[in-house]
């Protein structure tokens, strides 16, 4: 890759205008990735739930974010017929091409409406609302994946969502060429199935449940703000608050997680890129 030319990424808003950690995270992600180039890197938002922005295909790397409510909102809304349209259209270029790729993360929000899209699992409410800081386990295909293999088993993520993918659609999953990495906590108390946490659709494309861009700095100073703490111990009681506080301090648990993800993702989108145009 040209030293002049900087990888340039959009970030697909799924927040819908609503106040949020997500955005900074994958922000300041991306600005500590891009000072390691000597190229530099480049990002632009797209307020695609909002406003109804997709970008085009001219970028080298996409990812879309968490958001609020149901992965059902958009239903029948141009904003959801537009971006499951850029999906498709991204998909097909991958597809098409054999050397140029494009690369995308698909976070929380972003991952339950890529399972629906491309029919890879069932995305249904879950009984109670997932809130805090939570061992995940890889399956096979994740012990080996390049995101998620230098990660200990089980390995901690921030997950907060009311609902899930479950029943993973084997045939489709192998007709797409995709597999299953993740899934979430054993919980063996109760009887419910363990939701699938995170999916590599493709070589350049992958989706996580959780949040890898949670960081301990961000999440501490959200959920120390009294208006904030308070309504997370009404929600979700004391226990659950200091448990998640304690996490997050836990140098093997969040930061470990959040330095290990997403730059992995960026860092090998960006060698791919320069493996192609060298």
């Amino acid at each position: 890759m040209s030293k002049s030319v900087p990888v340039k990424v959009a970030i697909l808003d799924l927040y819908n205008n609503i106040p949020n950690q997500g955005m900074r995270g994958i922000q300041e992600i991306l600005t500590a990735f891009g000072r390691t180039l000597p190229q530099g890197l480049e990002y632009k938002v797209y307020e695609t739930r909002y406003r109804d922005e997709v970008p085009s295909l001219d970028y080298d790397v996409f990812i879309s974010t968490g958001g609020p409510g149901s992965p059902y909102d958009g239903e029948g809304l141009a904003w959801e017929h537009d971006y499951f349209n850029w999906l498709e259209n991204l998909w097909n270029f991958n597809e098409r091409n054999r050397d140029v790729k494009k690369h995308a993360f698909f976070i929380c929000h972003s991952f339950q409406m890529v399972c629906r899209y491309f029919q890879m699992a069932e995305v249904t409410k879950r009984r109670s609302t997932s809130f805090g800081i939570f061992p995940t386990h890889k399956t096979e295909a994740g012990e080996k994946d390049i995101l998620f293999r230098n990660l200990p088993e089980p390995f901690y993520v921030a997950d907060f969502r009311d609902w899930q993918a479950v029943q993973p659609n084997q045939a489709r999953l192998d007709e797409l060429g995709a597999s299953v990495l993740c899934l979430e906590k054993i919980r063996p108390h109760v009887e419910y199935e363990r939701a699938v946490m995170a999916i590599r659709m493709s070589d350049e494309m992958v989706a996580t449940q959780f949040h890898p861009e949670a960081d301990p700095k961000g999440m501490s100073v959200h959920f120390s703000h009294p208006e904030k703490q308070m309504q997370v111990i009404i929600d979700h009681g004391q226990e659950k608050y200091n448990d998640m506080i304690e996490h997050l301090s836990t140098a093997d648990r969040i930061p470990l997680t959040h330095e290990t993800i997403l730059p992995t993702f960026l860092a090998e989108a960006t060698r791919k890129k320069q493996m192609i145009e060298a």
